[in-house]
């Protein structure tokens, strides 16, 4: 999902910040940090790396249940917080300011970290740690593209809180308000029954937020998407031919599924001639068309599950 939470919050603070007037070029840098920030909660997954030493030690038999394990025993929980997300992103946005304020924001965020190595111990205080740093590189960046403190935090707030609500239908549901024992999901949401109908569904919905971030961006450059998409992206409704050659995915199984239906955007670039990919127009027509025929392909999977299944 990381793709989606970049898309989403492009999407959204691009689209806000041309609506209240800023210019495009302006528009598009707020979307772009926006973005950066909103993968900054997923540095917690960090922690997974101890699940790589265990797989060493196992064998290859254990991978990658060993790694999502190990990683999940802090993933979706202090860096997905909403508490802590907006303290973070006040703190980033004082950071990126000058003189007292930026000492403040500096001082603010080591003051996280320690609280929450006395509060809650070392483990989570380094998957903090990892959490500053992550949001001070892109603090960083802002400053370096030209936002100012105001624009930063806004992006902050966007793309941090954000984040979380992705995360809703890919597992467990994170833990919105940590560290108080106060929960405002059930454990899982599930959009059917049906394990496989809910990998589809989700899937789907990342393809939306990719579809929103692409229509966002190709607006803001006055063009259209359909302008953008080759007739070739057809070629993706042949993938319904995998139902019968690979398992049905499920989110704990879903990598023969994933991997095999992002490979069909490659007809994006099939018969293309080099020379057209040395300018930025052509790229973008094959990003489009390889995101159009991923989208065809999902579609008519889903459509000879239900219709099979």
């Amino acid at each position: 999902m990381m793709v989606g939470h970049t898309a989403l919050a492009f999407a959204l603070a691009a689209g806000v910040a041309a609506a209240v007037g800023l210019p495009r070029e302006r528009a598009l840098l707020f979307g772009a940090v926006a973005g950066a920030f909103a993968v900054v909660p997923d540095v917690d997954m960090g922690y997974a790396v101890v699940g790589l030493i265990t797989i060493l030690a196992d064998g290859p038999t254990q991978f990658p249940e060993a790694f999502w394990e190990t990683g999940n025993t802090v993933h979706r929980g202090i860096t997905h917080s909403l508490l802590v997300g907006g303290l973070g992103a006040m703190l980033f946005g004082l950071s990126a300011s000058h003189g007292r304020r930026r000492i403040a924001g500096v001082l603010g965020l080591a003051s996280l970290v320690a609280v929450t190595l006395g509060v809650l111990g070392g483990l989570r205080a380094g998957v903090v740690s990892l959490f500053v740093l992550a949001g001070g590189a892109v603090v960083v960046g802002a400053r370096v593209g030209g936002l100012d403190a105001g624009e930063t935090a806004g992006a902050a707030f966007i793309g941090i809180l954000s984040h979380p609500f992705g995360d809703i239908f890919t597992g467990t549901v994170p833990h919105l308000l940590y560290p108080l024992d106060i929960h405002l999901l059930p454990k899982r949401v599930m959009l059917s029954a049906d394990p496989t109908v809910h990998l589809l569904g989700t899937f789907g919905l990342e393809l939306i937020t990719v579809w929103l971030a692409m229509t966002v961006y190709l607006g803001l450059r006055g063009e259209r998407v359909w302008g953008r998409i080759h007739r070739r992206a057809v070629l993706g409704a042949g993938y319904v031919g995998t139902l019968l050659a690979l398992p049905p995915p499920t989110l704990s199984v879903s990598y023969h599924f994933v991997f095999s239906v992002l490979a069909v955007g490659l007809v994006g670039v099939v018969d293309l001639p080099t020379p057209e990919l040395d300018t930025a127009r052509s790229k973008l027509s094959l990003v489009t068309t390889g995101l159009a025929a991923v989208t065809i392909a999902w579609l008519a999977y889903s459509a000879g599950y239900l219709i099979v299944g």
